[in-house]
């Protein structure tokens, strides 16, 4: 492949696999001549870059919904960012794009394997927040697998992430009573102060069992469990009859060196005619204009709020991916890249 010379392409390149929580020496920072586009093909200059749960599980060999990161190879990351060369007719230069674009400054990919975004009315964070995956994924849970109703209660778990923000606000949309469970007071105060939230489960307190009992009395309706272990037991504990639990995520087990023990209160789910659902947003995504459709409404009028923790740099994804595994985040992960004055004119 041919390569621009004068542009130089920080990349991380996964090298080993992590044991428990990944270290900065998982990865390697290289530095690397930009590839030039061929027919078909796009040169975008990354301006933000997603962190995400799943790329934990992405790290690990073993079976799972998508194939692991080979070692060598760039770190998988979804993301943002301009066009400054195109081979491909249906974009050109100064297009705003969204792509499986790794970590990374630069990236040369097939057009079929991107997505222009409109960003006079949403700038890219939010494509890649309540109008992206976090959103389609909080909207088709929700309203999908949880079969949600009018005048349920909705309980929540990572409910300050990106994800779990938007499923507690959509389901105020839809006339239901909602609680969120986080870790910290702060994050509880921003869930009821700044989402609308009808209450909060800190669950680093000792007494989570008996919030968690004091805001649900008549029991919970639908679980959207973002975190599993401990705190999908003390959900379990909680449900009404015929509940619906949806497995999203388990971020408090991705980062486990065993495999670690099932629920412990999974026969509440006999007891209440209860059902537990996993699902995968990617077998949506034939629907995905669906749910953009009603997020950008609910987004333009403000019945839906989103927030977001950037940090600066490509040298930070290190800290960023540690970031949101401890908990220090609230709303999206993002890192923003410095733009540069690269372009180039189509050949």
């Amino acid at each position: 492949m041919s390569q621009i010379s004068g542009i130089s392409n920080k990349q991380y390149l996964l090298i080993q696999r992590p044991n428990g929580m990944p270290k900065e020496s998982d990865w390697q920072q290289v530095t690397n001549s930009v590839v030039m586009p061929g027919k078909g093909q796009v040169l975008v200059q990354v301006t933000y870059i997603s962190i995400d749960p799943a790329m934990r599980s992405w790290m690990n060999e073993g079976k799972s919904y998508m194939e692991a990161i080979a070692l060598g190879d760039v770190m998988r990351a979804a993301g943002a960012g301009r066009v400054i060369w195109s081979e491909d007719s249906k974009f050109s230069v100064g297009d705003a794009v969204l792509g499986a674009f790794g970590v990374q400054e630069y990236a040369t990919l097939n057009g079929e394997a991107l997505t222009k975004i409109d960003i006079s009315k949403f700038d890219e964070t939010a494509f890649m927040g309540p109008l992206g995956v976090p959103g389609f994924t909080a909207y088709f849970g929700l309203l999908e697998i949880g079969k949600l109703r009018f005048g349920e209660t909705v309980l929540v778990s990572g409910a300050a992430g990106a994800v779990g923000s938007i499923v507690g606000q959509i389901a105020k949309i839809k006339g239901c009573r909602v609680v969120g469970i986080a870790g910290g007071s702060a994050k509880c105060d921003h869930l009821v102060e700044n989402l609308g939230f009808d209450a909060a489960i800190d669950y680093k307190q000792p007494d989570a069992r008996k919030q968690l009992a004091k805001a649900c009395p008549n029991g919970v309706d639908v679980y959207f469990d973002n975190t599993g272990g401990e705190i999908l037991d003390l959900a379990l504990g909680r449900l009404a009859r015929g509940a619906r639990v949806v497995v999203c995520g388990a971020v408090s087990q991705y980062n486990n060196t065993d495999r670690g023990n099932g629920p412990k209160n999974y026969m509440s789910l006999l007891m209440n005619r209860a059902s537990m659902h996993g699902f995968v947003i990617f077998d949506y995504e034939s629907r995905y204009p669906e749910a953009l459709h009603a997020l950008k409404g609910w987004l333009s009028v403000g019945w839906i709020s989103s927030y977001k923790d950037v940090l600066t740099g490509i040298d930070s994804f290190p800290s960023a991916l540690r970031r949101m595994f401890d908990g220090g985040n609230v709303g999206k992960m993002l890192i923003k890249l410095p733009a540069t004055d690269a372009s180039f004119q189509s050949a």
